[in-house]
């Protein structure tokens, strides 16, 4: 099924490639030359995916993204870059992006990710009708995207986020570093860093500090465990 899609490119020749091989797949494509206007067309929410490169006159691309972000708006973003170091990577996906393609790329690898944020977008809407994950104390939610522990907001980034849902809808299992990789940051190969057990450390130390009670545990050589500490034990 074609769904709509924002590309926002400024490289003409690049825009006109990328917008004839997405319409070739059935998918409705409107296009943008400059951050300012992408982010006019992106804020009313109306796209199933916004494509869009870093580097953009205006307004570059990941401030763009976190406009969108702060503004509430969840439409998933793929972001297109020449920048394509670890690091940079990095910053892209913690601006609020849900992927991060580094140039030069293969048509094919950007519809497979694509067509990967359509599946993950449509799993969150199947499970639309729950509003709410319970694990002990910790409460999330999902409407809101809020989270409380013991009836205290904790405040979380956006991956920090993505990252506690996913292990709150898996609680009392264990979940492997991989697992993570794929679910939370998209990735389906292994980056070289330790970006996930960094962030499961700035996590446990929002969820566990000042509350006692340890919620989000190590298990040695597999992974990691959402689970109250008795449950856990």
């Amino acid at each position: 099924m074609g769904r709509r899609i924002l590309l926002v490119e400024d490289d003409a020749d690049t825009a006109g490639y990328l917008a004839r091989g997405l319409s070739e797949q059935g998918h409705v494509v409107d296009q943008a030359a400059d951050g300012r206007e992408g982010l006019f067309l992106a804020s009313d929410g109306a796209y199933d995916l916004v494509v869009i490169d870093r580097m953009l006159p205006g307004l570059d691309g990941l401030s763009v993204v976190r406009a969108l972000r702060a503004a509430g708006i969840g439409t998933p973003v793929l972001i297109l870059s020449a920048l394509g170091s670890v690091d940079d990577r990095i910053d892209g996906l913690e601006g609020g992006s849900d992927d991060y393609l580094a140039k030069p790329f293969a048509f094919a690898e950007l519809l497979a990710r694509a067509n990967a944020l359509f599946r993950r977008a449509e799993g969150k809407a199947s499970g639309s009708a729950e509003t709410r994950l319970v694990v002990g104390d910790l409460e999330i939610d999902l409407l809101g995207r809020i989270v409380r522990r013991r009836g205290q907001p904790i405040e979380l980034k956006p991956r920090e986020y993505s990252l506690l849902e996913y292990l709150a809808r898996n609680a009392g299992r264990v979940v492997t570093r991989t697992m993570l990789l794929e679910q939370v940051w998209d990735y389906h190969f292994d980056p070289g860093t330790n970006v996930v057990d960094v962030h499961v450390s700035r996590l446990r130390r929002k969820l566990e500090e000042g509350f006692g009670q340890p919620i989000l545990h190590t298990v040695r050589g597999a992974g990691y465990r959402l689970a109250p500490a008795a449950a856990a034990a």
